[in-house]
Order: structure tokens, then C-alpha cells, then sequence
């Protein structure tokens, strides 16, 4: 009997679990570029063109290795355009009477493929440090889901940066001696690109052809469309940018969009690389005494605790997480967030690095991009959309928990136990941004506030019946009550007047 092995966007993985339990002899591999899976959001033009090329690159790979494939391109005439309607058509073309595929990583394509009228065999995604069984018997029974509990644990069980029962170098992370702000430096070392082949250059016109009108600009494409050039790129970063990551892995600036980060994600996301051989690649670095343990604490953290954690949370959580809204906000995404002009240089900055790039790292995100949409009380269903939209990484599995938990706190603190929320003070001194900004930082009040200080008071002020009595936030609270009244009317009626211009459509 013939199967049909379904292989997505981002399982590109050669020992992919439907893979391993299909018989390269009998069984048939389908891959399909489909108008619904480019369209659900509305893609950023270089993730698109990743997806398309990389799932191109990965379809000859199995063909070499002796697959039967069938590939439906875009521009396909018999291309249905849906991925439970290509499922369809390649079954009733070879006869399959079953379908194999890896458990998808987003709950809208696994409904969509239990719907289907064939049997289904969904194989349970083991390119995880975490699998979806232990993530639920670790949260079982816990009354708060803490990533830095999750992430010991899982150091625990891999043994990765441990020393025996204790963690290496006596101590579960270095947050001292990372996070601090950067100075330009013309000896960092610039990340690997990586110029277009025959095959990219195809969906790159294919992608002009049809999706020109989406945010971002598609040239120049810079980025890895095959696994060489995923290990290409890891090697590069273990080599050149690791040693100095930990310190700069929350600075911000203006001439430098990179710094020292790995630029990693979209080939782990795509599968590409594994978590495994990310962080195996990290901890030898370390071992072998070419990068200090802060810097390699803390990207590894990034993977082995962050990724994985909000892996477990969004299927934890089940498929209405994306649509929760815990602080009822309810104010449309500003046009900024599309490239429309503002004087807020660190917002202008964060986007026009997302158009230009299809990238910005995740401090970025969560304390320009993300903190503002917060503090301004916009919808977290249009922050989620244009998260999911304009990153080239950005799968819903990751994104969510990301956007929805930890950036807007609309899962009402299952990802995070307070907001991320801050004012200027954080952005200016993380940032160059503040130096050439309209607005000014020192500023409280006055009509050069800095609009952070304007709504990280406002924020606080309509939220205080929420998080007054959080212990987190008792001394912010506590230092609020203790300003004149004159001085907190001033503050949030400039904030209400600010807010207003910005709900007028007005360049702020």
C-alpha cells in the first residue's frame, strides 16, 4: 500500500520523524508551495522566498537520496492552493490510502489535516529537546509555568552545562556579566550572507511576481536557503560572534543591526538545524575554552530554556491561546508598525530594520516593538498578526507565546509573572537610538516628553487594580502614589491628549 508522507515548510529536517517511518521503496513524499500557507499572514517577501527555496533545495536533497517526490510549486496550474487539497490530489494521483506526516507546529494545520477524509498518521515531533508529553507532566499541578524553573530542569535531564548534579561553573546563569549596552565597534565581526543560486533567484522572481504589494523589501536577500549554508552560518557565529554574545545580547544600535547575535532561528525554525547540534555546538565552544561561560550560558538559554519552554506553553495552552486579551486592549496597531512616518527614532529605527531585513533581535522587539504596542494598549491580536507577519522567523508556535505572553501580557501571566513594560530609561540605556530622537528621554512631561514616559505611567495608572499588589511591582506602584497629584494629572492627561493624536492617525 502506497502512503503519502507529507513534509511542511518547516520540517526540513532529514531525519524528520514521518521520514524515519516511511519506506523510501513503496511510500511517496509530497511537498506543496500553497497560496494559503504564503497568505494566512501576511508574510514578510523574504520569508516567503526562505520557505519556497529552502523547501525547493530540500525536495532535490530527497530526490538524490533516492524519495520519490512530488513538488507543487506556486505556480503549478493544478496547484489547488490549499495543503488538505494537494494532499487530495497527490493521493487519488498515486493510489495512497493513508497519509504520514510529523505532527505539524501549529494547531490551524493539524485541524485541518484530522479533517481530511483519508486517514492521517501524525508522528509526534522529536527534533525537541522537550517532547509535548513531558512539557504537560512538568506543568501538571504548577500554579505559575516559570521559565527559569523549566529551563533548570532541562539542563537536568541533558546534562548540558552541568557538572554532575551542579550547574557548570557553579551557577545557573550569568546575567551579571551579560546584558550590558554596546559601543560601535568596526572590528565586530559582520554575520555570513549568503548570495542567491539558480533555484533562489527562480523564487525570488516568483515572489516579486506575486507578493510585491506585502510589507518589506525582498532585495537584497541575504540568507541561507540549504542546510550547508544553515552549518555555514553556525560555524560562523560559534566561531567570530559567540565569544562576545552574552555581553551585547540586549544592546541596541543604530549602525549595527546584528551586534553579535546568531542570525539562527530561521534555519531552526525550518529545520534546517536542530537544537541539538545548536547547543552541542555551543557547549564544545565553551569546553574547549574558546568562549566564556557567560556568553555560552546565555545563548544556550535562548534555545534549550526560551525556545522550548514556549514550544510547550502554546500547545499546552490549546489552539484559543492566540486569541486571549487579558488587559482588554482594544486600540488599532498604529501605521508606524507599517512604515507610515513617526518622530520616535527607536520605533522607526526597529521597523525600517524589519522592512530592510525581515529581522530584528529579540530586545528589539520585546522593548521597542513590543513594549510600545503594550504601554499604547493596542489589540494583541494585530500585534500577534504582524509579528507572525514581518519576521523571518516567525512560526506561530514560537511567535505566540513570544508576543501574546511575554511582549503584550494577554495570556494574563502564564509566559511572564509581570509585564515587560518600561520607559524611555530602558531605550536610552540599552540604545543609541535616544540621541537622535525628536522627543526627549529626560523628559516626563512637556511637549518633547518621551512618549514611553508619557504611557508607561498611563499603562501603570488604567492597570493598577491588576498588578498593584504584584511583588514585582509594589515599589513602582508605591513611588507613583508618592508624586504631587498635581504632577500624575499633568502626566496622564498629556498621555490621554498623546494617545488621542496617535488613535487621529496623526505622525507621532
Amino acid at each position: 500500500m502506497v502512503r503519502l508522507v507529507l513534509v511542511l515548510g518547516d520540517q526540513l529536517t532529514e531525519a524528520l520523524p514521518a521520514l524515519r517511518a516511511a519506506d523510501p521503496a513503496r511510500d511517496v513524499v509530497m511537498m506543496a508551495e500553497v497560496m494559503a500557507e504564503a497568505t494566512y499572514a501576511r508574510h514578510h517577501p523574504q520569508k516567503i522566498a526562505l520557505f519556497f527555496a529552502a523547501m525547493r533545495k530540500f525536495a532535490a536533497t530527497l530526490q538524490a537520496q533516492g524519495w520519490r517526490v512530488v513538488y507543487s510549486p506556486l505556480d503549478d496550474p493544478d496547484n489547488t492552493h490549499t495543503i488538505p487539497g494537494e494532499v487530495m490530489r497527490r493521493a487519488a494521483e498515486h493510489g495512497a490510502a493513508e497519509v504520514v506526516v510529523t505532527e505539524p507546529g501549529e494547531w490551524r494545520l493539524i485541524a485541518a489535516l484530522e479533517a481530511l477524509p483519508l486517514p492521517v498518521a501524525m508522528i509526534a515531533d522529536d527534533r525537541f529537546f522537550c517532547t509535548r508529553a513531558e512539557f504537560a507532566d512538568w506543568a501538571q499541578g504548577r500554579k505559575e509555568l516559570r521559565m527559569e524553573w523549566f529551563y533548570r530542569e532541562m539542563r537536568r535531564r541533558s546534562g548540558v552545562l552541568m557538572e554532575g548534579d551542579s550547574p557548570a561553573g557553579g551557577r545557573w546563569n550569568y546575567d551579571t556579566e551579560n546584558r550590558k549596552p554596546a559601543a560601535a565597534d568596526l572590528f565586530r565581526p559582520a554575520p555570513v550572507e549568503f548570495q542567491p543560486d539558480e533555484t533562489t533567484e527562480a523564487v525570488l522572481w516568483l515572489v516579486e511576481l506575486h507578493f510585491s504589494n506585502n510589507f518589506g523589501n525582498l532585495h537584497p536577500f541575504r540568507w541561507a536557503t540549504d542546510r550547508v549554508g544553515a552549518l555555514a552560518a553556525l560555524d560562523h557565529f560559534i566561531t567570530h560572534a559567540l565569544p562576545d554574545f552574552g555581553a551585547t545580547q540586549d544592546a541596541m544600535l543604530a549602525g549595527d543591526p546584528v551586534l553579535n547575535h546568531a542570525l539562527l532561528s530561521p534555519y531552526l525554525n525550518l529545520g534546517l538545524l536542530t537544537p541539538r547540534e545548536v547547543v552541542a555546538a555551543a557547549e564544545a565552544a565553551w569546553r574547549a575554552g574558546r568562549v566564556p561561560i557567560a556568553s555560552a550560558e546565555g545563548f544556550i538559554r535562548q534555545i534549550l530554556g526560551w525556545r522550548e519552554f514556549v514550544r510547550g506553553v502554546y500547545f499546552h495552552e490549546g489552539p484559543g491561546y492566540t486569541a486571549r486579551n487579558a488587559l482588554g486592549h482594544g486600540r488599532a496597531l498604529p501605521g508606524a508598525y507599517w512604515g507610515s512616518a513617526t518622530q520616535m527614532a527607536c520605533l522607526a529605527q526597529v521597523v525600517g530594520q524589519t522592512r530592510d531585513r525581515a529581522y530584528a533581535h529579540h530586545i528589539q522587539r520585546l522593548m521597542v516593538a513590543g513594549n510600545f504596542a503594550l504601554l499604547a494598549g493596542v489589540d494583541p491580536a494585530q500585534v500577534h498578526a504582524w509579528f507572525l507577519s514581518v519576521y523571518i522567523d516567525a512560526v506561530e508556535w514560537v511567535e505566540a507565546p513570544n508576543t501574546l505572553g511575554m511582549s503584550q501580557f494577554a495570556d494574563g501571566g502564564v509566559v511572564g509573572s509581570k509585564p515587560y513594560v518600561s520607559s524611555g530609561a530602558y531605550i536610552d540605556r540599552m540604545s543609541d537610538y535616544c540621541a537622535a530622537c525628536a522627543y526627549r528621554v529626560k523628559d516626563r512631561t512637556g511637549p518633547r516628553a518621551c512618549p514611553f514616559n508619557l504611557l508607561y505611567w498611563h499603562f501603570l495608572h488604567r492597570h493598577r487594580d491588576r498588578f498593584a499588589r504584584n511583588p514585582r511591582m509594589g515599589a513602582i506602584y508605591a513611588g507613583w502614589n508618592r508624586r504631587p497629584e498635581a504632577d500624575r494629572t499633568r502626566l496622564l492627561t498629556e498621555a490621554d491628549a498623546w494617545l488621542a493624536r496617535l488613535d487621529a492617525g496623526e505622525a507621532v
